[in-house]
């Protein structure tokens, strides 16, 4: 098997994925996660969210910390987050857009004042990724040989407009993006430009520039590189996907490799996530006994996030926490 296959969803939306292009989609989500995305219409879309990424990192540091993030509203700019314990060496802009704010009125995207355009093009982009994680996930499920009632099914059930998706803006520049004089009071820059980590929701859409450096790890051939292809989008599974499938499909353990060019990396990921009341548990057969505990989809991601900004004395949570033993 190619190492990250390519998979064109335009034939799964003709109906003209052969039994090997299937098998091949399972495959990648059981081994290590991760596959390329063709044919989805939306070069458009993603040509405009680069364009109003690197207008946004390339803003003077005080217009940047004029939408800075904190632990009560988790949207906006960051330069300082920590993954297993270690501060990447990376900026990133979080957003949510439509409808899918929270109701809580301090948790809202802040959106810079001065970048005319750049909050109807992200704005435009949520929406369009939002259909098509949703048309992504469906042609996973029939990969698995999930049932189309019992996919229309657990596609309402699990997400529908209530779902809690969110997207993110990253930056990985060749440098420490924390001021000289404020590095005394964060952790210290770790080795990569991003550690190794999965991520909570369902499925996560990344659109990555072409320097390259992203890497998966493959449970048979360890790590391995996730190549830049025009037109492509990478797709990688989530913590709740492996949860949903009872360990059949495995939540893509990635890392980015530190940065050398001076103009920096771009890559822009839509986290697809359940919907905010959701409970997460196996989905398991006559006779399959679930490998984890249920759990509060609200709970979980609020933890996950909360570990981003301080370092607590331990990793962040994990679905290990719920494995049955």
């Amino acid at each position: 098997m190619q190492d990250v296959p390519t998979i064109n969803i335009d034939r799964y939306l003709r109906g003209d994925m052969t039994q090997q292009d299937m098998a091949t989609l399972a495959r990648a989500c059981e081994d290590h996660g991760f596959f390329l995305l063709s044919g989805h219409g939306y070069e458009a879309s993603i040509d405009a969210v680069f364009e109003q990424s690197s207008r946004f990192f390339a803003q003077p540091k005080e217009d940047k910390m004029a939408v800075f993030r904190n632990e009560e509203n988790p949207l906006g700019y960051y330069d300082r987050e920590l993954t297993k314990l270690f501060r990447d060496q990376k900026e990133v802009f979080d957003f949510k857009a439509g409808g899918h704010q929270s109701r809580d009125p301090a948790r809202r995207s802040r959106w810079p004042a001065d970048l005319p355009d750049f909050q109807s093009t992200l704005t435009a982009f949520f929406t369009d990724f939002t259909k098509l994680a949703s048309v992504t996930m469906e042609m996973i499920f029939a990969a698995l040989g999930m049932p189309p009632e019992t996919i229309a099914q657990t596609m309402q059930n699990g997400f529908g407009e209530r779902h809690s998706s969110a997207a993110r803006l990253n930056y990985y520049p060749a440098h420490d993006p924390v001021p000289a004089l404020d590095r005394a009071n964060v952790s210290a820059l770790g080795d990569m430009a991003l550690h190794h980590h999965t991520d909570p929701g369902a499925i996560t859409l990344l659109l990555q520039d072409d320097h390259g450096g992203l890497q998966a790890r493959s449970k048979t051939d360890g790590w391995i590189d996730v190549p830049p292809v025009a037109g492509t989008i990478v797709v990688n599974v989530g913590d709740v996907l492996q949860v949903w499938t009872n360990d059949r499909c495995t939540a893509g353990v990635h890392r980015v490799l530190p940065v050398r060019s001076d103009s920096g990396r771009y890559s822009t990921p839509f986290f697809y996530q359940p919907n905010v009341d959701a409970v997460v548990a196996p989905w398991t057969t006559a006779g399959e006994q679930p490998h984890y505990q249920a759990f509060s989809w609200r709970e979980y991601i609020r933890g996950r996030v909360t570990d981003n900004f301080a370092d607590y004395g331990e990793s962040d949570i994990q679905i290990e926490r719920y494995r049955v033993a």
